[in-house]
């Protein structure tokens, strides 16, 4: 038998946590309907005379290089540019007697860092220099990558980050991890992608890149509490003894509601029904979960009973 009670907003409780995800793929499974791990490389042309469609790059989609190299300047390395070895650009400084020290205006743009730290990003600027690009989609990577989590390999390659946003290589900076985006960049590729940074294999089946998603999942826990006066008394028809009769259609029957008299092993002081199930229903009592108690649990008479539910959604 069901017996109904309402939440009230305190009973309920809603948290956030992280979750992490495990995923490894090699380059012949970069291109999979299911993962679409791409690689480009962007180049600095600095030819007056650009030609649309030309110096293309991307394994899964088609990309100019020219406007990928230009895409990343912008999005992640334009606060550095003119800063030396990788170094924030310098701003100016509003001394007390109202002069100005350094440079009158300096544009200040969201770089997408992953910590308050002061970064360092280096971004080749000469013509024809190459940066490379591991882009990895958002239903892989979910909300950003996991720092600390990144590792690309091959037979003479080894790339992993330090938790910071730096893409190291025999404990040297080679670019940058952009966990938010999935992207991973190779700031020191030379003229070529192919350098000895970047071997030949970079961009074969024998490259392995290997990473933890996160996303966020939402625990709700409902607190669900009976007074030392409620509920204290069952509506199970088999606590009725010498009622009427009615079939359940199978040979067998059991006490009709409402007829016949208590047994007599539940009238004393010290009788209480035992809780086995939880059921949480919606406005128009439709069933929605069940939580099942590890063991019967007895309604107590002078003291709240409370059961928390947790389930992760």
């Amino acid at each position: 038998m069901s017996i109904f009670k309402p939440f009230i907003t305190s009973d309920v409780i809603v948290s956030p946590f992280k979750v992490n995800k495990s995923f490894t793929f090699t380059g012949n499974e970069f291109t999979g309907s299911n993962v679409q791990i791409d690689r480009f490389f962007g180049k600095n042309i600095t030819a007056s005379l650009w030609t649309s469609d030309s110096d293309n790059t991307g394994y899964i989609t088609s990309q100019s290089s020219q406007l990928v190299y230009r895409s990343i300047k912008e999005l992640y390395y334009s606060n550095y540019i003119g800063g030396e070895n990788g170094a924030p650009v310098a701003t100016a400084s509003f001394n007390n007697d109202g002069t100005i020290t350094g440079l009158a205006y300096t544009p200040n743009y969201y770089n997408y860092l992953s910590n308050t730290l002061t970064a360092s990003r280096y971004f080749p600027t000469g013509s024809d220099e190459i940066v490379t690009i591991i882009s990895i989609p958002s239903n892989l990577f979910g909300e950003y990558l996991n720092p600390g989590t990144i590792s690309i390999t091959s037979a003479s390659l080894n790339l992993y980050d330090d938790g910071l946003g730096n893409l190291i290589s025999a404990s040297k900076k080679i670019g940058d991890v952009i966990y938010e985006h999935g992207i991973i960049i190779i700031t020191n590729s030379g003229t070529t992608p192919y350098s000895s940074t970047l071997p030949n294999n970079f961009y074969s089946g024998s490259l392995t890149c290997s990473f933890e998603s996160t996303v966020t999942i939402y625990e709700t826990q409902y607190k669900c509490t009976i007074r030392e006066n409620e509920f204290n008394f069952s509506n199970n028809p088999s606590l009725l003894s010498g009622s009427a009769a009615i079939s359940n259609g199978s040979g067998s029957s059991f006490p009709q509601p409402g007829s016949g008299k208590l047994n007599d092993n539940v009238t004393g002081s010290y009788f209480s029904p035992y809780i086995t199930t939880v059921g949480l229903y919606n406005n128009n009592k439709e069933l929605l979960a069940v939580a099942k108690l590890a063991q019967p649990l007895p309604v107590s008479s002078v003291t709240d009973t409370s059961i928390l539910i947790n389930f992760d959604f």
